[in-house]
């Protein structure tokens, strides 16, 4: 498997401005040019860490979650990461290699790595190694039910997961789903999207779920709302809930993205 992870840097004074970047009030594309140095953030209780962050809520952006692309030197990590008692993760590391200590258990995080950690669990991560370590990190306000108990932490690797085919697409189209979309325990989902070349999402999608979309590897165009998006390993999509959306992967090679979605409750009165 191979994954995109910024380079960081700035281009160069001889480089054009003009981008693919686009910000409306139902998507946005930041394509993976826009994560560079100047534009990186800091959080409390992390050392020798510095993130990109893709989306957080805010009026006429993200609503449900925040997602942050998170670069972590050797020696780094925290020891007291989450600073919200009610926020639910999700950790998938991209580069490098990770230890995850949850509830006093060690997990080596490497490459495909993938975490769900429960509001409330006591957790940390360090980069032990002698390299640099990417993951995102994906965050959201854990919405409770009378009656539901909260999941357990848990943790995989995407090799272990497998790609199940979507319905009439002869494996064209295929999605690794982390957690059994029947378990209402669970509010969010993050899943891998894979497209073969020629694959499509046959249909303007229009549905109730907010979009968090990392793109790991290829290229392809996508719909946003009415506009065709050309889209490429790196790149960053928010679609809101209800903003229409297909795809086209065209090739070469495979499509694959990152899949945030909110799951499995009621509408907010």
């Amino acid at each position: 498997m191979t994954y995109y992870s910024p380079k960081g840097g700035l281009p160069a004074q001889t480089e054009l401005t003009t981008d693919r970047a686009v910000f409306t009030e139902s998507y946005a594309v930041l394509p993976r040019g826009t994560m560079r140095d100047i534009v990186t953030s800091q959080l409390p209780f992390w050392e020798s860490t510095r993130l990109w962050v893709l989306a957080r809520p805010l009026s006429g952006f993200a609503e449900t979650f925040s997602q942050y692309l998170v670069e972590v030197s050797p020696g780094g990590g925290s020891d007291r990461p989450e600073t919200d008692p009610g926020a639910e993760a999700v950790l998938f590391v991209v580069d490098g290699n990770l230890v995850l200590t949850v509830a006093g258990d060690k997990h080596e995080l490497a490459p495909g790595g993938y975490a769900f950690l429960p509001p409330g669990v006591d957790w940390a991560l360090r980069n032990t190694s002698d390299r640099v370590a990417s993951f995102h990190f994906f965050r959201k306000a854990y919405e409770r039910v009378e009656g539901v108990s909260i999941p357990e932490a848990f943790v995989t690797n995407e090799v272990e997961v497998e790609a199940v085919e979507m319905p009439d697409t002869e494996g064209r189209w295929r999605t690794q789903r982390f957690v059994d979309p029947l378990d209402v325990r669970h509010d969010m989902h993050v899943n891998i999207v894979t497209f073969e070349p020629g694959g499509v999402i046959p249909f303007p999608e229009t549905h109730v779920m907010e979009h968090g979309i990392y793109i790991l590897e290829g290229k392809a165009v996508y719909l946003l709302n009415k506009d065709w998006v050309e889209v490429q390993e790196g790149d960053f999509l928010w679609l809101r809930a209800f903003c229409p959306q297909a795809c086209y992967a065209g090739g070469p090679g495979r499509f694959r993205y990152l899949l945030y979605k909110d799951v499995n409750r009621h509408a907010k009165l």
